[in-house]
């Protein structure tokens, strides 16, 4: 990865609520790492981990609390004024979670497609309408589904129509936020697929956000693993799945079904236990020390740094090194 081109630098990220008068929620939580050209970087761990926050915070939908994101080597996304941020929402896109609150009841999916070019100014007349029909069949659907509303579709067409418009404005770089944790199993991998083929056809950079770690494995070139606000480890695709470092991921993984009963009958499946610590006001050490099976002393006082114990995978922990 070392010569490949980086798009977006996440240095030191960030992210606090403010959720009483002396009560700080740090969702992310000094966050770093770096997304290449032309990749997918898979962003795993359980529910109100701070992987979504870290996504939008990234997108720039919510400001900063601290660090920086730089994209393409010169745009700092947090210092932007409106028309520059008009500007890189043009290279920048998100696909939402859930394809039935994300589609605007009351506008045609043509509309819905059709609101970032005319928001951007990229087509009109016939070559807007053109422009529409080219990325309904793009993403698996036909020019007929353009007089019709959200309602009529299924949730996985839903999500289609959600890609298109995502893709209308011709991004470099889309946050896909859970885009199948919604869907039925059956065409969750039809819409990671359609993710793959897109990306190979136009060059684009994901940031795949998702906790099925069966399907970030396939889709990812690398996987950073947060926990409670940190970034825990972050290896390729490839070692991560099959040396994990942290206990944490190793945890994880271990809770992945494997298809084959008799390995799934005899494989040792690792039980996280204890309390999880709250992330308001968060006391110093490493965050899973309470649950960590490993845990010594210097893990309740000391916050491991995230350091490359590996050529290219980063861990956090006092325990690896």
């Amino acid at each position: 990865m070392a010569n490949k081109e980086v798009l977006i630098q996440v240095k030191n990220l960030k992210k606090h609520f403010q959720v009483g008068p002396k009560a700080t929620l740090k969702a992310v939580d000094n966050v770093s790492f770096d997304i290449y050209k032309g990749e997918t970087l898979g962003l795993v761990g359980e529910s109100g981990c701070g992987k979504t926050t870290c996504g939008r915070t990234v997108m720039g939908l919510y400001d900063a609390t601290g660090g920086e994101v730089i994209f393409n080597g010169d745009i700092n996304v947090h210092k932007l004024n409106k028309k520059e941020k008009k500007d890189f929402a043009r290279k920048a896109q998100i696909i939402l979670q859930d394809p039935y609150a994300s589609l605007n009841p009351r506008m045609t999916v043509g509309d819905i497609i059709g609101e970032g070019i005319d928001i951007h100014n990229i087509y009109k007349g016939q070559e807007r309408t053109k422009r529409i029909f080219e990325l309904l069949e793009l993403v698996g659907l036909n020019k007929e589904h353009a007089s019709r509303f959200p309602h009529e579709f299924s949730g996985g067409q839903r999500q289609r129509i959600g890609i298109a418009r995502a893709l209308a404005i011709e991004p470099e770089f889309i946050v896909c936020d859970e885009p199948i944790s919604a869907l039925d199993v059956s065409i969750q991998a039809q819409v990671v697929n359609l993710l793959i083929k897109l990306q190979e056809e136009f060059g684009l950079t994901y940031l795949f956000i998702a906790h099925d770690l069966s399907m970030v494995k396939h889709i990812s070139d690398r996987v950073g693993v947060m926990y409670l606000g940190n970034m825990v480890e972050l290896a390729s695709s490839e070692d991560l799945y099959a040396e994990p470092l942290h206990p944490y991921t190793q945890a994880l993984l271990s809770a992945i079904p494997v298809p084959d009963p008799e390995i799934e009958r005899t494989k040792e499946r690792i039980d996280i236990e204890g309390e999880i610590p709250s992330p308001i006001n968060p006391k110093p050490g490493c965050r899973f020390a309470t649950r960590c099976r490993f845990v010594k002393d210097i893990c309740k006082q000391e916050t491991p740094e995230l350091i490359e114990v590996k050529k290219d995978h980063f861990v956090a922990c006092h325990l690896v090194k």
